[in-house]
């Protein structure tokens, strides 16, 4: 797959201006955006902006964490003109194959809707095992466009500098839109993105090993407190499960109170987030380690 650098790539203002943006190029009062549940809840702005329905896609863990498109009712593939999709995904750090996204381009197509893929978290996958992007995909560019931004990859949050790839006729709609609102993004961030992009990417490598022994050392200490849950294959989330007796709220709660550990309630990211915390990758493998026998002396596992 090769991209037009005139007219299939848009420079954002960070990656979540293209996702509130795009639902507001798209989408009319009257249609249906699907967007997962649980997911990143700046979906849930751009739809309201535009004054559209959003329609839920469950993403449950004995479905890896995948939507299951044969679910969706016929009205809502009928009304549906966009779809949100993310993977390495937030909050569930669940990843996507690509015969999913195969799965996808094939879906959209047949019911006319446009694939939005936020693959922010695209450069962190553990394992040995690298993330797919939904581009890879046949056809991926004919029905849709994906998300991409610095802040994860470089950590240049704050620098408020992404990109958009893929369909041409999508991508000329967000730069007309964009053209009005901010007319260029400062030169100096655009210098210091592309010498990110195109320098040595070892250092890439190295925050992904660093994400990646955190992760090794947080997930045998929660093993060595009974708390089980399946390890992350990408993203720096961990999506652990509550223990009976609780909401993802008051156990969050529980946690903070009792342990001094904050962790963000599942029910945050929608209603197919109840029944889970998510916990960050973002401190020391000893502080980590610390966060886990914190919990453990509550002795809230078997």
């Amino acid at each position: 797959m090769t991209l037009n650098p005139e007219t299939e790539v848009a420079l954002l203002f960070g990656g979540k201006t293209g996702l509130v943006q795009l639902p507001q190029i798209l989408l009319n009062p009257d249609d249906v955006c699907l967007v997962p549940d649980p997911g990143y809840p700046d979906y849930w702005s751009g739809v309201a902006l535009a004054k559209a329905e959003m329609s839920f896609l469950p993403l449950k863990e004995e479905n890896r964490f995948l939507p299951d498109y044969e679910a969706i009712s016929e009205e809502n593939r009928r009304r549906a003109k966009l779809m949100f999709l993310n993977y390495p995904n937030n909050p569930t750090s669940a990843t996507a194959p690509l015969s999913f996204y195969e799965k996808t381009v094939e879906f959209a197509q047949r019911n006319g809707i446009v694939v939005a893929s936020d693959f922010a978290y695209g450069a962190i996958g553990f394992d040995g095992e690298r993330p797919v992007s939904f581009l890879q995909a046949e056809g991926a560019k004919d029905i849709g466009i994906e998300f991409y931004t610095l802040s994860k990859t470089y950590n240049m949050a704050g620098w408020r500098v992404g990109f958009a790839l893929g369909n041409a006729q999508i991508i000329s709609m967000i730069n007309l839109l964009q053209d009005h609102i901010y007319v260029s993004l400062f030169g100096g961030i655009q210098a210091a993105a592309a010498t990110a992009l195109t320098s040595s990417q070892e250092c890439v490598g190295e925050l992904v090993a660093r994400y990646e022994s955190r992760r090794n050392a947080f997930y045998e200490a929660l093993g060595h407190i009974g708390w089980k849950a399946t390890r992350p294959k990408g993203s720096f989330f961990s999506w652990l499960p509550v223990p009976p007796g609780y909401t993802s709220a008051t156990f969050a709660d529980l946690l903070l109170r009792e342990a001094k550990v904050a962790v963000a309630p599942g029910i945050g990211f929608g209603k197919g987030g109840e029944g889970y915390v998510r916990a960050g990758l973002l401190s020391s493998e000893a502080r980590l380690t610390e966060a886990a026998e914190r919990i453990g002396k509550l002795s809230l596992f078997g």
